[in-house]
């Protein structure tokens, strides 16, 4: 089995089971939910990354396959804000939106020659690299298990993944890189229990596996956490969120293969109306 194979193996298995004790807890009847509509929560999220790129020409899309962090300096481990927030139409229906950026830059003397969207960089080169990541989430929920203290629901909607790469050296005078927005589909499960008065767990899972226009690849979104309910309408509360994506693109402006990866812990204030 291939390390991508292996990966989403692994993740089916973790989302299959969360997902089986959220249904066997959530179609349990217990007292009172919560009756709040709407949910913001404002987050610090710690990740620690992985990714390799190989970017390419158009109509020529081979490229040295680079790992953004040992071969160009780029740190590996980052604190940024995240927002998530829901909307729920009923108990049945709701919309979810997240938000937030993973951008990095880095500047080394690289020691292996890159060839990056046809310009060559040579060994012991410097090189500055700026690689923008901003991920916008959106998605419908229906709920088809849904009880006085706990969902499941089958969820559908957009991973949008907004991409920008950018090598310069300006000690030969090379600058080169693209952009572009990919909009990926996703399905997958969403759920919660109210284990007691103060605490709740959530869960979700999302997967996109297709080729479309000038995409194609796979990615999976796990998360996990519980919340501690300070107030009637405020909580605090810890997560889990592991994303794998691998994307192939053949357009004009950008060309060639990502494997971005992140995992991370959360720290979040969520405040309900």
């Amino acid at each position: 089995m291939t390390t991508h194979g292996f990966r989403r193996s692994v993740g089916t298995r973790m989302s299959v089971a969360v997902f089986a004790v959220l249904s066997l807890t959530a179609s349990a009847h217990v007292a009172a939910k919560e009756d709040h509509k709407f949910s913001v929560s404002l987050g610090l999220f710690v990740t620690d990354r992985h990714s390799d790129t190989r970017i390419g020409i158009v109509g020529d899309p081979s490229g040295t396959p680079v790992d953004l962090e040992k071969d160009l300096g780029l740190d590996r481990s980052d604190s940024v804000f995240r927002i998530d927030s829901y909307y729920k139409f009923s108990d049945k229906h709701r919309i979810d939106v997240s938000a937030f950026d993973l951008s990095r830059s880095s500047n080394k003397v690289i020691d292996t020659e890159i060839d990056w969207n046809g310009t060559i960089y040579p060994i012991n080169t410097t090189v500055v690299g700026d690689f923008d990541l901003n991920i916008y989430k959106l998605a419908y929920t229906y709920s088809f298990i849904s009880r006085d203290k706990g969902y499941v629901g089958l969820t559908g909607g957009l991973y949008v993944a907004d991409i920008g790469t950018r090598l310069s050296a300006d000690g030969i005078g090379a600058s080169s890189g693209g952009g572009i927005t990919a909009p990926l589909p996703v399905l997958g499960l969403r759920g919660e229990y109210q284990m007691s008065e103060k605490w709740t767990f959530r869960a979700s899972s999302e997967f996109f596996a297709l080729e479309y226009d000038a995409f194609s690849g796979s990615l999976i979104d796990l998360y996990a956490g519980i919340d501690y309910q300070l107030f009637d309408n405020a909580a605090i509360g810890l997560g889990i969120n592991s994303v794998n994506i691998d994307v192939g693109v053949e357009d004009t402006d950008l060309t060639g293969d990502l494997d971005w990866r992140y995992d991370g812990g959360m720290l979040f204030l969520k405040v309900d109306f």
